[in-house]
């Protein structure tokens, strides 16, 4: 049987601003990317978070980014690997004081927005974030883009590394991402996002923005539950998965 595990971004409210719909979307969702405070989140929203990680029993990982509350985190920022590696070690601190304090456990880290594109593309700045997150605790996984610089430098490293593809993206003839200002870089019709994630799971491979098919390894699906649209999205992928004998887990059910 196939398995394959669905992710989400979550935990992105901050102080009086709310952000997603983290209760709607966490009941079907396998493993949550929890913000860390540097791109979005804050103490008592973490701790909200991992606890209803915990009552659903989703995988927590932490969401690292860069220092950039107003950009979201989704602008490049020139750091070097000392310092990449520094935040990450940070940020992952911060939220493994609330997931122990609620007697669980750090499943994976998924760097955010900027931090995750430069990574996907800079062995360097991969292999910092991979060396952070290796000596705070060489069990959690690294979350990363499927063929990117990611998976190769926390291989290298020692990580156990899950590749991570996207329901709604497209890609590019490397493997890449489409980039969000390139038309079509964002898939809006559901049924072709839905069958393309099925293809991804089953035959490991996908259909890139120029017409040729490339291969792609599919263990985790980033969806996004920003909106009641999202939420459907959501629920409809993990009913089609299912349907399709596909086994929707988190993914430190079933990485060797």
């Amino acid at each position: 049987m196939y398995s394959v595990d669905l992710n989400s971004d979550l935990g992105e409210s901050f102080g009086s601003y709310k952000i997603g719909l983290d209760e709607e979307v966490i009941q079907f969702v396998t493993s949550a990317n929890v913000a860390t405070g540097w791109h979005a989140g804050d103490p008592l929203v973490m701790e909200r978070t991992v606890q209803m990680a915990k009552k659903y029993g989703v995988g927590i990982g932490a969401h690292p980014g860069y220092p950039d509350l107003m950009g979201f985190g989704r602008r490049n920022i020139a750091v070097t690997p000392k310092e990449a590696k520094a935040y990450t070690k940070y940020q992952l601190g911060a939220l493994m004081a609330f997931v122990v304090s609620h007697g669980e456990k750090i499943q994976h880290v998924k760097p955010h927005g900027a931090m995750y594109n430069m990574a996907a593309k800079d062995y360097l700045l991969a292999r910092a974030i991979a060396e952070a997150i290796y000596e705070v605790d060489k069990e959690i996984i690294l979350l990363g883009l499927a063929n990117s610089e990611m998976i190769k430098a926390g291989k290298e490293v020692g990580l156990q590394v899950i590749s991570e593809v996207f329901a709604d993206r497209a890609y590019n003839a490397d493997g890449t991402l489409v980039a969000r200002n390139i038309e079509g870089a964002v898939i809006h019709d559901t049924e072709l996002a839905i069958s393309r994630v099925v293809r991804m799971v089953k035959e490991g491979k996908v259909t890139a923005i120029t017409g040729e098919d490339i291969e792609i390894t599919a263990q985790s699906i980033c969806v996004h539950g920003d909106n009641p649209e999202a939420v459907e999205f959501v629920k409809r992928i993990r009913h089609t998965l299912e349907v399709e004998g596909i086994k929707v887990t988190k993914f430190s059910n079933f990485i060797k």
